[in-house]
């Protein structure tokens, strides 16, 4: 009889968490110039899932010289070349299974995703620390970074985006587009 419930037990639980969906990560944006956005995707039966905030270009030079994210903007972290990938929040990543990001191990967990715009050769950063306000970088908790893929969209996309995309088997796809800019990475789900 003891096994019995124990085993009930344990299916109510899972059958809970599935339930569940995807982790959520509380977003603390009150921008009504910026809208929380949350993906996901299930890549070989394990899912990965991003929230960040979406800024809009309204106007605005974003990656040319002089722009927000451009020499000499001031959308960086502090005196860097370090961008959030989003606005307001850091934007966060949780992942089910370990993945190999461009070469780079990583571990199942919580992680922030960071990007060094510097001379237009992109590396995405996945940093340990999650869930902080995007100013608050901290180079000693990076995993590591990846080289992105850079491209230009076809036309003006007036709303920051992030996609992830499954790319067949266990291989997936991370884009990020604004402006005129896209900037991609490989995934692979271990």
């Amino acid at each position: 009889m003891k096994i019995l419930l124990t085993s009930a037990f344990l299916v109510a639980t899972a059958a809970l968490i599935l339930a569940q969906g995807p982790k959520k990560f509380n977003r603390t944006t009150d921008n009504p110039k910026v809208e929380a956005k949350e993906i996901a995707a299930r890549i070989n039966g394990k899912t990965i899932n991003i929230s960040y905030s979406a800024p809009s270009v309204r106007g605005r030079k974003i990656f040319a010289d002089g722009g927000l994210l451009g020499k000499g903007g001031s959308g960086f972290v502090g005196n860097s070349t370090i961008w959030r990938a989003g606005a307001d929040d850091a934007t966060c990543m949780h992942t089910d299974a370990p993945l190999d990001i461009n070469g780079l191990a990583v571990p199942a967990g919580d992680y922030s995703l960071w990007v060094d715009v510097d001379s237009g050769k992109w590396q995405l950063i996945i940093n340990r620390e999650f869930g902080q306000w995007g100013e608050s970088y901290n180079q000693a908790q990076d995993l590591g970074r990846v080289p992105m893929t850079m491209g230009k969209t076809p036309a003006l996309v007036e709303q920051y985006k992030m996609t992830l995309t499954q790319a067949g088997g266990n291989r997936g796809r991370l884009t990020l587009e604004w402006e005129n800019t896209m900037a991609s990475v490989n995934i692979a789900v271990k």
